[in-house]
């Protein structure tokens, strides 16, 4: 599936003549969008092709992949399970739009402690879940694995063949690996993590070989789910002013990065870049309970 690159006219870019240009995989679809679709096409395949009938994964309270994994689960014939970290959920889950979302479409939940959660790549604890649930296919936190970053391997075209630097948002580094793997060696891919810490470097060399990347960790605004005003209002003017919808978590810190980065002159006159928009919008709604409890302004939609 190809999607159209938006170029971005902004002030900022001209006066530094630099080229922006965003792969709106966005548009993909609005609850199964961007590298969510990517990461879950050849893993639902393998599912279907080794005959089985669950899929289990695990997520957070406002997850992007487990909104998807419930989608596309019931879309293709299959039974839905996700482990949501945070016990405290149990009794008011249904407050929360993206759970609620997912429960519509038939997932059942395992509420458990952040403690517990650490475990979910324990072999000890996925065989525990096995003997409660039966026979799953496993889906990583995130979605990330081998089939995963396959998938996002077909994110750029022959075209993008053009761009100096391709850049994405990091979560659990799959989607930037299969552009890695599908990059020229004449591009740098730059990934902006939206959680703190260097532990990502080594997940990501698990699936690539190349070193034409890396990784800019300024712009996590104090790690995962964090956020303060001045990413929010940059949220708010990016989308007046392009219309192009971010959400605070992904998308939100990979364009505030790369704009902070064109403004300090990290990028060379004449270059073009072009920015992956992974999609993740379905979780506004309930980041925007967030800001309020928070006493920050909410994200305009």
């Amino acid at each position: 599936m190809q999607v159209p690159n938006q170029e971005i006219t902004l002030p900022l870019l001209a006066e530094n003549q630099v080229k922006l240009f965003v792969k709106r995989e966005d548009l993909i679809h609005p609850i199964v969008s961007g590298n969510k679709y990517r990461k879950l096409k050849y893993n639902l395949l393998e599912a279907k092709k080794t005959a089985h009938s669950t899929l289990f994964t695990f997520g957070g309270a406002y997850s992007n992949h487990i909104a998807a994994v419930a989608f596309a689960g019931k879309k293709s014939g299959f039974k839905t399970i996700g482990v949501i970290r945070g016990e405290e959920l149990v009794e008011v889950w249904e407050e929360n739009p993206t759970l609620r979302f997912a429960h519509e479409q038939g997932m059942q939940f395992h509420f458990v402690s952040r403690e517990q959660y650490r475990q979910k790549n324990s072999p000890k604890f996925i065989e525990e879940l096995q003997n409660q649930n039966g026979l799953f296919y496993l889906l990583p936190e995130g979605g990330t694995n081998a089939l995963a970053v396959k998938g996002c391997e077909e994110i750029l075209t022959p075209e993008d063949a053009e761009f100096d630097y391709v850049c994405c948002c990091v979560g659990t580094g799959g989607t930037l690996a299969g552009l890695i793997n599908s990059s020229n060696s004449n591009q740098t891919v730059l990934g902006f993590p939206a959680l703190k810490g260097d532990f990502l470097k080594e997940d990501i060399y698990k699936f690539v070989t190349r070193d034409n990347w890396n990784l800019i960790t300024n712009y996590h605004f104090g790690g995962y789910a964090k956020m303060d005003r001045a990413l929010i209002e940059f949220i708010n003017d990016f989308r007046l002013k392009t219309g192009i919808q971010l959400d605070p978590i992904y998308t939100g810190k990979l364009f505030f990065g790369i704009m902070d980065r064109v403004e300090k002159g990290y990028f060379e006159r004449n270059t073009r870049i072009l920015a992956i928009h992974t999609g993740g919008l379905q979780g506004i709604q309930g980041m925007n309970i967030v800001l309020k409890q928070k006493n920050l302004p909410t994200l305009n939609v």
